[in-house]
């Protein structure tokens, strides 16, 4: 572990700021979190990141050994839509997990990642989860964004943060929608009974919006998209079996028993788009429908089912 002392050269500035600027090679985010765990102390005492400098103060840090990577890179093909030195935008095929967790390091997203990029990915959220800044669900294929480095993503998570990333899905749902769009404004957080599940909870979930638009009925199914205003997990899961529109094929949400031949979730991440976090420029990325997507809708159209 390293330990470093440095004496405040300024005044009124935020510490976690003053440290990102001072030791560049860590992001302000690595220093809030250095922060909570209190390893860093003005004056001998404890602070909180908003804490403001005065001239003088001493400042320890302690910078833990960083700890050893169990996941290996894995050559694995890519669906790359766009790369730059800051940011890599991947179609990320459905049954691909985004990263590794406990038992499971091996043919992630991540492990593709660490191949192609090498070094180059941002270190924020740690060893396991090297630059992903958001997920998609295993069975859910489509586009997102990863940042290569820490500026891009702390820049890409605070437009998260605000609702500023457009997200666009598009799914099959059971049952038919009578309307041709609507809101879903319930708040959604860990399941009360099934911890591993998520579920509307008003008493402690947090705020979750979702708007859907209805692109074709079927006789007991419906083709809809879907634009996220928030991004709880597990969301449009969620929130289309709250409303008795389970997406087709979903394990966990939908109904246990179904006739279509369809392994996981009817569930696209279709459109992406957001201002580069270094250019400021509107990007916008379009992942194909996927094959077995278009399978289904044929068998619809076809059966009228």
């Amino acid at each position: 572990m390293d330990e470093l002392v440095i004496i405040s050269d300024t005044s009124g500035q935020r510490i976690d700021i003053w440290l990102s600027d001072k030791i560049n090679k860590y992001s302000r985010t690595y220093f809030q979190k250095l922060i909570d765990e209190k390893r860093v102390t003005v004056n001998e005492k404890a602070v909180k990141s908003n804490y403001r400098l005065k001239n003088g103060d001493t400042v320890r840090v302690e910078i833990p050994e960083p700890l050893r990577l169990d996941v290996k890179p894995e050559k694995i093909d890519l669906d790359i839509l766009y790369e730059d030195e800051y940011i890599i935008v991947v179609d990320k095929p459905k049954g691909m997990v985004v990263h590794p967790a406990f038992g499971n390091y091996s043919g992630t997203l991540v492990n593709a990642l660490m191949e192609h990029c090498k070094e180059n990915l941002s270190d924020i959220n740690g060893v396991i989860r090297p630059g992903i800044v958001h997920r998609i669900d295993k069975d859910t294929s489509g586009v997102l964004v990863v940042a290569k480095t820490n500026m891009a993503h702390e820049k890409l998570a605070e437009k998260l943060k605000s609702h500023d990333i457009k997200r666009v899905y598009i799914a099959l749902v059971h049952g038919t929608i009578s309307e041709d769009s609507g809101k879903i404004d319930a708040p959604i957080g860990r399941h009360r009974v099934e911890r591993k599940k998520m579920a509307v909870n008003v008493k402690s979930g947090r705020r979750a919006v979702t708007h859907f638009k209805v692109l074709e009925r079927f006789k007991d199914a419906t083709y809809i998209e879907v634009t996220l205003e928030t991004g709880r997990t597990h969301q449009i899961r969620v929130h289309m079996a709250y409303i008795g529109h389970p997406v087709i094929g979903d394990t966990i949400y939908g109904r246990k028993n179904h006739k279509f031949d369809i392994n996981g979730q009817a569930l696209h991440a279709m459109i992406l788009g957001f201002e580069h976090p270094v250019t400021d420029e509107y990007m916008e990325f379009k992942a194909k429908i996927p094959r077995y997507f278009l399978k289904l809708l044929d068998e619809f159209r076809k059966n009228n089912i």
